[in-house]
């Protein structure tokens, strides 16, 4: 089947070879420019039915299919649509199908685009779901760790911040134990460490991973730091965040100890993870990686359309 009219719901929907084909797509539409791709999507139709709010995933969706010429329409709001009368995901997906030929699905409630394709009869892309997964993110940072690292062989990743809320490194994590890279480090508070049911699926995977409370204890060794916010939206108690949203904060000073050549990531919004002074710094490359999304999105949904 490939990827044509696959809908991605997680990363595993995706074989390695079928990921490496989308990242590869993209890297070429970076370096050919977009307007080589003007035409491709001239007769198409993107629905972006988002559900929770969002910049990054809903404007980079939107610029993709633009940019190759194809036209949106969808919600940014749902209380604008008729979910705010009570419509059903899964009858809000059956007419959305009639009216659009790929659609992207944000959700706060885990689950709900998988619910969706399972309705439509065009491929449904995952935006994000609750504290789930976010499997075009994960697309943005593998082509974004290609394009300033040249490959993700042997690289020593890190993830710092929220890992049991946070879909980006959710999706993030399982995608990197199918490749190969050289280690696996995960950092946070124990209150927000990576939820047990993914620990577990790591380690029966045999996972070269290693848990730390403290950045600054493996700075040293990182080529890949990838910096996540505290969520305020996903806790349930306001005392509990104002007490661990500062846990870190990845400064000059800190980055003194950092191998030149390692770069920084982060999926954006950041709050205070990241010190502003960092952004001038030749290994952010946070900014990047947001350029990376577009292409990353224009060479998902061109595949899945059959257009390339």
């Amino acid at each position: 089947m490939g990827i044509q009219g696959k809908s991605l719901i997680a990363p595993d929907d995706f074989t390695v070879e079928e990921i490496q084909t989308v990242i590869s797509t993209a890297k070429e539409m970076m370096e050919v420019g977009p307007d080589a791709y003007r035409g491709l999507c001239a007769d198409k139709i993107l629905a972006t039915l988002f559900y929770e709010p969002s910049t990054r995933t809903r404007l980079s969706f939107e610029s993709a299919m633009l940019r190759m010429g194809g036209s949106v329409l969808g919600f940014g709001d749902a209380n604008t649509s008729s979910v705010a009368k009570g419509e059903s995901i899964a009858d809000t997906v059956r007419v959305i199908s009639h009216y659009a030929d790929i659609a992207v699905m944000r959700h706060h409630k885990e689950g709900a685009p998988k619910l969706a394709a399972q309705y439509a009869t065009i491929p449904v892309i995952n935006g994000g779901d609750g504290g789930h997964q976010h499997p075009t993110q994960t697309l943005t940072d593998l082509l974004t760790v290609e394009i300033c690292k040249g490959k993700l062989d042997e690289q020593v990743v890190a993830i710092c911040g929220d890992l049991k809320f946070g879909r980006t490194v959710h999706s993030l994590i399982k995608t990197l134990t199918r490749l190969s890279i050289k280690k696996l480090i995960l950092i946070s508070p124990e209150e927000l460490a990576l939820p047990s049911y993914l620990r577990r699926e790591l380690e029966q995977k045999g996972a070269n991973m290693e848990e730390y409370t403290c950045l600054d204890e493996v700075i040293e060794v990182v080529d890949v730091l990838y910096m996540t916010r505290i969520q305020r939206e996903r806790f349930f108690n306001e005392a509990d965040y104002q007490r661990l949203k500062d846990t870190y904060i990845l400064d000059a000073r800190k980055l003194e100890r950092a191998k030149q050549d390692m770069i920084i990531m982060h999926p954006l919004p950041r709050n205070n993870e990241i010190a502003y002074e960092v952004d001038d710094d030749p290994r952010a490359k946070y900014f990047e990686q947001a350029k990376c999304g577009v292409y990353a999105r224009m060479a998902l949904m061109s595949l899945q359309l059959g257009v390339l």
